[in-house]
């Protein structure tokens, strides 16, 4: 689908909105996911490296310490290692990402849903998840931070979930650790009392039922700029992604559908 029937880009298109501002870098060489990858990104964070100068990574030729190789590229930082990079993914100079935030929360514009999506008609369960290289082991998860993560963890999520009262969903994003092939740890902290998420776990938990939850990789940035924010509870985030696209947001099962979220894993809390 392009942008003639859609008003935002996705992810592919930010990056080549990157790529031609001089904020994205393409490596191409080997690198490995466990012990290279997020260490060579903060670098430009750590070591002096003026803000300005910051830059996306695109990494293309992913191993770990196996040597396994993966077939899925990454990219880091592309959403906010600088605020020009941040301004490019809201569509605005950086002078006017605080005004279209505000206009966008004070006027969200509902999505459009689908019921049936052919992304349907690709869905691992089950036995197909458990193994080495299996499911979620098939990712290029990194660890963060080597020597001090537990695990390999998703650090860019956008993990949604639904009141069972009201039918509201949430988005959040929450550090997602791998701890098998067919399991990750979510971590619904990220703000006093738990985030959303949490509060919606602890409802499904009363109530004696398995919580729903889905973590969408690779969504539009204006989608994936909502999973950060500390907004007012109870307020869907797709809703605000939609006033800051000025147009329905597409409901995630289309999008996917449609090539313009990468992956979607759902899970059971």
């Amino acid at each position: 689908m392009s942008t003639a029937t859609r008003g935002y880009p996705d992810l592919h298109e930010h990056l080549a909105a990157l790529d031609r501002a001089g904020l994205l870098v393409t490596i191409d060489e080997p690198v490995n996911k466990d012990t290279e990858m997020h260490p060579l990104v903060r670098w430009q964070f750590l070591g002096g490296i003026a803000e300005a100068d910051r830059k996306a990574f695109l990494f293309t030729n992913i191993v770990d310490g196996k040597g396994t190789r993966f077939d899925l590229p990454m990219v880091v930082g592309a959403l906010a290692a600088n605020a020009e990079i941040y301004g490019v993914g809201m569509g605005v100079p950086v002078a006017d990402i605080q005004a279209k935030w505000a206009h966008a929360i004070a006027n969200p514009i509902a999505p459009r849903m689908v019921d049936e999506a052919p992304c349907h008609e690709v869905v691992i369960e089950g036995d197909d998840l458990v193994g080495e290289g299996k499911g979620l082991e098939a990712l290029p998860i990194p660890i963060s931070s080597p020597g001090f993560d537990s695990a390999p963890t998703l650090s860019a999520t956008n993990v949604i979930t639904k009141d069972p009262e009201t039918g509201v969903q949430n988005m959040g994003t929450y550090r997602a650790a791998l701890k098998a092939s067919d399991r990750l740890v979510v971590r619904m902290a990220t703000r006093t009392g738990g985030a959303e998420g949490y509060l919606h776990w602890q409802k499904y938990k009363a109530r004696g039922e398995e919580m729903p939850c889905a973590i969408v990789l690779g969504c539009p940035p204006y989608v994936a700029f909502m999973g950060p924010q500390k907004l007012p509870l109870g307020l869907d985030e797709l809703d605000v992604a939609g006033g800051l696209a000025g147009e329905p947001i597409k409901g995630l099962e289309q999008l996917a559908a449609e090539g313009r979220i990468d992956l979607v894993i759902v899970i059971m809390l």
